[in-house]
């Protein structure tokens, strides 16, 4: 038997018998991991309100064996609140809806339980902090973290270059397939031809550049999210549930 402690948020739960719930995080050394926490469905567990999607945990896991992810589900046995972002996204429909999206990506791209992910995990990290501060509008938080999270796994796509054969941008059509941006020579069946403004929007949200973002018209801000959804579901291979609810401007 062994204690292993870590940091992580949660990323969602499921009712286990009559009071134990299985709670599934994404934390900073172990990557996805997948506990059993018992009782915390019960009316005056302060421990299940700590395990509750969207907060930001210290947690102890109680293993069989020496490595956390073995035979069986380890057990949650302790849990300290780093940030309740959940409180600052859960009342409010739109950040609600963008922060579950959140969570279904990074859950999706953290496929193998016990395999660090450090980056995404910072990713969303900081993802949630901005969208429970409401620093910027939560559909532009969510399209820069999916665009982060695609570069951080080694799917970033281009909005300048061509994705082909490296021809500097601006270039006028957008294949998902190629990996984004593509020149004249380098279209393929499917490319689109989005606006140059919101190829530019995509680019800010992508390096940061918020100020950008911050000013763009509402009708690129969809078109890009489009394209966002789009690209993202290449890659995923089958899209997000979640997406279907967020609002977009």
């Amino acid at each position: 038997m062994s204690l292993f402690r870590d940091d992580g948020i949660v990323l969602r739960t499921q009712k286990l018998g009559e009071a134990d719930r299985i709670i599934t995080l994404l934390t900073r050394g172990h990557g996805r991991v997948r506990a059993v926490a018992r009782g915390v469905r019960r009316t005056k567990s302060k421990f299940g309100a700590r395990l509750e999607p969207f907060s930001h945990v210290d947690v102890q896991f109680f293993a069989r064996g020496s490595e956390l992810i073995g035979r069986g589900l380890p057990l949650c046995t302790q849990s300290e609140t780093i940030a309740p972002y959940g409180g600052g996204i859960v009342a409010d429909y739109a950040r609600y809806t963008a922060g579950t999206a959140m969570l279904e990506t990074a859950e999706r791209f953290t496929d193998h339980e016990g395999e660090p992910a450090v980056q995404q995990y910072l990713l969303l990290v900081g993802a949630l902090r901005t969208l429970a501060r409401g620093e910027h509008a939560p559909h532009l938080i969510l399209d820069a973290f999916l665009l982060r999270s695609l570069a951080v796994n080694g799917y970033a796509p281009t909005f300048t270059d061509c994705a082909k054969c490296g021809m500097p941008g601006p270039n006028r059509f957008f294949s998902v397939a190629a990996g984004g941006s593509v020149c004249v020579d380098c279209r393929v069946p499917g490319s689109v031809v989005p606006s140059p403004q919101t190829l530019e929007l995509l680019g800010a949200l992508l390096t940061g550049d918020w100020e950008t973002a911050d000013a763009s018209e509402p009708r690129h801000v969809r078109e890009g999210s489009g394209l966002v959804s789009a690209y993202l579901h290449w890659h995923l291979e089958r899209g997000l549930r979640s997406l279907r609810y967020v609002e977009k401007s």
